[in-house]
């Protein structure tokens, strides 16, 4: 093969990729519709809508607090469900919501938290108005983690779980594709940050919950796997280490990127219901479960 052809060859393979990275771009961009109508019938939801977000609400027991859950990516509220059944158990308001671009929600681009953020903040006026007087709480995971930090809710929650977090767009694009396409998958990567600005109007500066989390004054569980490879242990402890005051951190041995609640059973609801009811549930409540 001559040079030239072998130079127009690589050229043409190059433009391939490049325009099969841009393609991508929109692909991962897409919004992911479900129809999901009514909650499982042992959860005692009602359908709510919060303008474009739409949600399941269980009202819990007065004094014992309040709990807004926020799936990941391309998921919905129903990945949420495990939560929710033993977060009403122990007596706790529930409020599940599909995320801006997902299941039922309205939005036409998933903005890695950009946009979702303006759906959490939503959803935490909903149910402060719902729940008035009761301590506030949220549960994210993955995506829900980033779009509930990138809020930045004021007033501050009361009790902050974040599982499986990004520390900055950069990061997370790069750990995705290394995890398909191995060296490759470093080459791609500033091809797919460098779409933010002109696909979807955001700024890669502004998706680094790392920084954000940094003014969080909530106290906050940090939880995530320790064989995640879109979220290796080591961002998380730099999460963990940029996070202020009160903070825990729980790295689940042997868990992937994966559905912790799924896959530590009790000893999530163990850790997680601990936290949640040291910070949610009032003196006055607690006092009256304890004499009842």
């Amino acid at each position: 093969m001559t040079r030239p052809r072998w130079l127009y060859l690589g050229a043409l393979a190059i433009l391939a990729g490049a325009g099969a990275v841009i393609g991508a771009g929109g692909v991962l961009s897409a919004p992911s519709p479900v129809v999901l109508g009514d909650a499982p019938a042992d959860l005692h939801a009602a359908n709510v809508r919060i303008g474009a977000v739409a949600g399941w609400f269980i009202r819990g027991q007065l004094g014992a607090g309040a709990v807004l859950l926020l799936h990941g990516v391309r998921g919905n509220r129903a990945d949420m469900l495990g939560r929710a059944r033993f977060l009403a158990r122990d007596g706790h308001t529930v409020l599940l919501i599909d995320l801006p671009g997902h299941g039922e929600s309205g939005g036409d681009r998933i903005t890695f938290g950009a946009r979702e953020k303006d759906g959490v903040l939503a959803a935490l006026a909903w149910l402060r108005a719902q729940a008035p007087g009761e301590r506030i709480g949220a549960i994210g995971v993955s995506l829900g983690a980033a779009a509930l930090v990138l809020a930045h809710p004021a007033p501050a929650l009361d009790a902050v779980v974040l599982e499986s977090m990004y520390p900055t767009i950069d990061e997370a694009v790069a750990n995705r594709l290394r995890s398909r396409l191995g060296a490759l998958g470093a080459w791609s990567t500033p091809l797919l940050v460098r779409q933010l600005p002109w696909r979807l109007d955001v700024a890669p500066a502004s998706l680094r919950p790392i920084v954000d989390i940094a003014g969080m004054t909530s106290p906050v569980f940090i939880i995530s796997g320790t064989d995640d490879v879109q979220t290796p242990a080591y961002e998380t402890r730099r999460i963990f280490a940029a996070a202020q005051g009160d903070k825990r951190l729980w790295l689940v041995n042997g868990a992937r990127h994966v559905n912790l609640h799924d896959y530590a059973g009790l000893e999530y609801e163990r850790r997680v219901g601990a936290f949640l009811e040291a910070h949610l549930r009032s003196a006055a409540s607690s006092k009256k479960d304890a004499v009842g």
